[in-house]
Order: structure tokens, then C-alpha cells, then sequence
């Protein structure tokens, strides 16, 4: 069976690269080779290599055991959507407002 391939908006592609860039200076700068991080994260040195391109077509789980095998960097993954203000505002949106009874006019 063929695997379908992921669609991505060039925003979307550019920031996988951009992530990618960064988990090889990360292993660099920690004076790793491709050998050991994929060693240490379970996978691959071809779907490191991929994962330090930006590739797509890898799991986001590979991304997480290659952060982790940086040195416990996976936790940055909880920052992801931490923040969705849009969201928020959106879900504010939808709240139900509160009506107030109208006042009986008969004195009652």
C-alpha cells in the first residue's frame, strides 16, 4: 500500500526546515554525531538526516526522540498551542449570555 503524501502549505514547510536547522545545530553544538542521536532516539540515521531537512513525511514521534535524545529538549513541545488566543476568542464567542428576567410591569 502506497503512502499518501502530506500536503503542506510553504509556511508549513518552512518552519519543518527551520526546525530542522535547529535540531542539527542542537546536536551539533552538543558535539553529537548522527550515529549516536539516532541510536539514542530509536530511529534511523537516514530519518535523522530526513528529520534535520524539515522532511514531512517523518513522524512527529521521531521528532520528539530525536529532541529528547538532545538532552531532554521534548519538553518545548508542551509550548506548543499553549497560547491560542484565537481560540480563546473564539470559544468566548459561544459562552451564553445571561438574560435577565424582565421586570413585571403589573407590580407583582
Amino acid at each position: 500500500m502506497p503512502k499518501k503524501s502530506v500536503v503542506l502549505l510553504p509556511e508549513t514547510e518552512e518552519i519543518l526546515e527551520q526546525m530542522g536547522t535547529q535540531i542539527k545545530y542542537a546536536r551539533l553544538r552538543r558535539r553529537l554525531s548522527t550515529e549516536l542521536v539516532a541510536e539514542r532516539a530509536g530511529i534511523s540515521r537516514a530519518t535523522l538526516c530526513s528529520i534535520e531537512k524539515g522532511a514531512s513525511s517523518v513522524a512527529i514521534g521521531c521528532y520528539a526522540a530525536v529532541l529528547h535524545a538532545l538532552n531532554y529538549m521534548d519538553k518545548d513541545l508542551l509550548l506548543v498551542a499553549k497560547d491560542d488566543e484565537l481560540g480563546r476568542k473564539l470559544q468566548d464567542l459561544n459562552l451564553p449570555i445571561r438574560k435577565r428576567a424582565s421586570k413585571r410591569s403589573d407590580g407583582k
